[in-house]
C-alpha cells in the first residue's frame, strides 16, 4: 500500500516536472519566415484569382484640334487629376502639332464583373473615346461598347462579345477596415499582369468635391497610370474598389493611392446597365459642413452632422418641411457625419422612396418624412456681370452695394432685397472665409438687410470678435458663413 502510495508520487512528480519543464524555444528566424510564406502563398492565391478577370485597355480618339500632347504619358489620369501633380511635371512635355484621324488616347484596367461580358472601369479612361479595345489575361484582343459612363463617380461600363470569361467575385466594402491588406491589380505604365499589395489607410476619403459623389479608400498598394479602372481586392480574393487616383508630385507612385469603393461601384454600374444613366435620390437641399464656430454660433455641441445653407423651392425638402439653419443629424436611420456622407446617402436612395430624416432645429430634435425625388441635370449658371463699389470698405474687407431689381437680374437672383458684395480686399477676414465679388448678402445675424445702409448699422451692432454669421447667395444658392476676428 505504501510502496503503491510512493510510486504513484513519484509519478506524479515526474508529470509535474515534465509540465514545468520550459520548452526548448523554437528559432524566431523559421517562425517568421513560415509566417512570410503563409502570406506569400495567400498573395499567390488572390492573384491567380483576380488576374483572369483583370483586362487592359486601349482607347482612341478623333483629333478634333489641330494641337495635341502626344509626348505626356497616355494615360488621361493625370489632366483629370492635374491638381495632385506638380506643374513642373506638366512642364517636361512639349504641346506639338499632331496628324489627323483617330490617334492612340489611353491606356487603363478594367475588370470583368460578369460572363456576359459587362467590365467596370473609370471613365477618365474611356469616356471621351472613340474606339475602345480590350486585351484579355489570355491576350485575345476585342472590341468593347461603352454602355454607360458617370463623370460624378468617375466610373464607367463597357461590354465585350467572348467566350470563356471569368468574372471577379464582387465583395463588400462595407466590411472593409483600416489596416486589412488589399492587393490592387492592372496595367500600370502598360505593364499587364501587374499585382502590388499594400493595406488600407483610411476610408471615407473626398478629393474633388463639388458636385462629384467620393467616399474614397485610401491604400498604400502602389497604384501608377494604367492602373485606372483596376480592381482593388481583399485576401479573400473579392474585388473592394475600383482603383481611380494617387497623391503623386512626380506623376509616379508616392504611397498614397485612391480607389471608390465597390459597393459604390455595383449601384452605378447596375443602373448604366439596366437605364443607361444613374438614377441618384435628391433632397433638394444645399448642404454644408459644421466647423466648431459655425456650430458654436447655432449652439450645437458637435461639429457632426450637415447644416442645410439652402432649400430649393419645391424640391422634396421644402415640401416635407426641412427649413434653411437645420441641422441633419441622422438620414434614412443612419448617423450623419459630414456632407460627402449625405450626399452618398441621398443619392443611393431609389427616388419616390420616402426617408425619415432627423434633423437639429433650435436646438431641439426634429424628425421629417421625406419623398426622395430624382437628381435632375446640372443646369448652367448664368453669366454675371460687374459693378464698381459704391460703398467704403469696413473691417471685413467688403465693399458692398445696394441690391436693385437691375442687379438682381444680371445676378440671376429671385432675391428682392440684401446688399452685393462688389469687391473683397485679398487675405482679408471676408476672402479667408471664402466671400466672393457678386455673393449677396441677405441676412447679418439672423436679420434680414435690405440695402448698404442697414447693412453698415448690422455690422456696427455686432462683435466681430465673437463672431457674425451671415446668410450669403453665391449663384442662386444660399448657405451661412462664420467669420471671426483673430484675438
Amino acid at each position: 500500500m505504501v510502496r503503491d502510495i510512493i510510486v504513484k508520487s513519484l509519478i506524479l512528480c515526474s508529470l509535474m516536472l515534465t509540465l514545468y519543464t520550459p520548452v526548448a524555444e523554437a528559432d524566431s528566424s523559421e517562425i517568421g519566415r513560415k509566417y512570410a510564406e503563409d502570406l506569400s502563398e495567400t498573395f499567390e492565391w488572390v492573384a491567380n484569382q483576380i488576374t483572369p478577370a483583370v483586362v487592359n485597355i486601349s482607347t482612341r480618339v478623333k483629333v478634333r484640334r489641330g494641337i495635341q500632347p502626344p509626348d505626356l504619358p497616355s494615360d488621361p489620369f493625370f489632366e483629370y487629376f492635374r491638381d495632385f501633380f506638380g506643374e513642373d511635371f506638366f512642364d517636361r512635355y512639349r504641346r506639338r502639332p499632331a496628324p489627323r484621324g483617330l490617334q492612340p488616347y489611353s491606356m487603363g484596367t478594367g475588370v470583368i464583373v460578369d460572363r456576359q461580358g459587362h467590365i467596370l472601369t473609370n471613365n477618365h479612361v474611356v469616356g471621351e473615346a472613340d474606339e475602345v479595345k480590350v486585351t484579355l489575361y489570355d491576350k485575345r484582343t476585342v472590341k468593347a461598347k461603352i454602355i454607360g459612363t458617370d463623370p460624378r463617380t468617375d466610373l464607367a461600363v463597357i461590354k465585350i462579345e467572348a467566350k470563356n470569361l471569368k468574372p471577379a467575385v464582387l465583395g463588400d466594402s462595407d466590411k472593409l477596415k483600416i489596416g486589412e491588406w488589399v492587393i490592387a491589380a492592372g496595367n500600370p505604365f502598360g505593364l499587364s499582369n501587374t499585382i502590388t499589395a499594400g493595406i488600407v489607410s483610411a476610408k471615407g476619403r473626398s478629393l474633388m468635391g463639388g458636385g462629384r459623389y467620393e467616399d474614397y479608400i485610401q491604400t498604400d498598394a502602389a497604384i501608377n497610370p494604367g492602373n485606372s479602372g483596376g480592381p482593388l481586392v481583399n485576401l479573400h480574393g473579392e474585388v473592394v474598389g475600383i482603383n481611380t487616383a494617387i497623391y503623386s508630385k512626380s506623376g509616379g507612385y508616392m504611397g498614397i493611392g485612391f480607389a471608390i469603393p465597390v459597393n459604390m461601384a455595383k449601384s452605378v454600374m447596375q443602373s448604366l446597365i439596366k437605364e443607361g444613366r444613374v438614377v441618384r435620390g435628391w433632397l433638394g437641399v444645399i448642404i454644408q459642413d459644421l466647423d466648431e464656430n459655425l456650430a458654436k454660433s447655432f449652439n450645437y455641441p458637435s461639429t457632426e452632422g450637415a447644416l442645410v445653407g439652402d432649400v430649393q423651392k419645391n424640391g422634396p425638402a421644402q415640401k416635407a418641411g426641412l427649413k434653411q439653419g437645420d441641422i441633419i443629424i441622422r438620414f434614412n436611420g443612419r448617423k450623419i457625419k459630414s456632407v460627402n456622407q449625405l450626399r452618398n446617402e441621398v443619392a443611393a436612395v431609389r427616388p419616390g422612396t420616402r426617408v425619415s430624416v432627423d434633423v437639429i432645429r433650435n436646438g431641439r430634435k426634429k424628425t421629417l418624412k421625406v419623398k426622395i425625388g430624382e437628381l435632375p441635370s446640372e443646369d448652367k449658371m448664368p453669366g454675371l456681370g460687374q459693378r464698381e463699389s459704391q460703398t467704403e470698405e469696413n473691417e471685413l474687407g467688403i465693399s458692398v452695394d445696394d441690391l436693385t431689381e437691375d442687379m438682381a437680374d444680371r445676378l440671376g437672383t429671385d432675391a428682392k432685397e440684401g446688399v452685393v458684395v462688389t469687391r473683397v480686399l485679398p487675405g482679408s477676414i471676408a476672402a479667408q472665409a471664402g466671400i466672393r465679388p457678386r455673393d449677396i448678402i441677405l441676412k447679418v445675424n439672423g436679420k434680414k438687410v435690405s440695402d448698404a445702409d442697414q447693412f453698415r448699422a448690422a455690422l456696427k451692432k455686432a462683435n466681430l470678435k465673437k463672431g457674425i454669421r451671415m446668410i450669403i447667395e453665391s449663384r442662386g444658392i444660399q448657405r451661412f458663413v462664420f467669420m471671426r476676428a483673430e484675438e
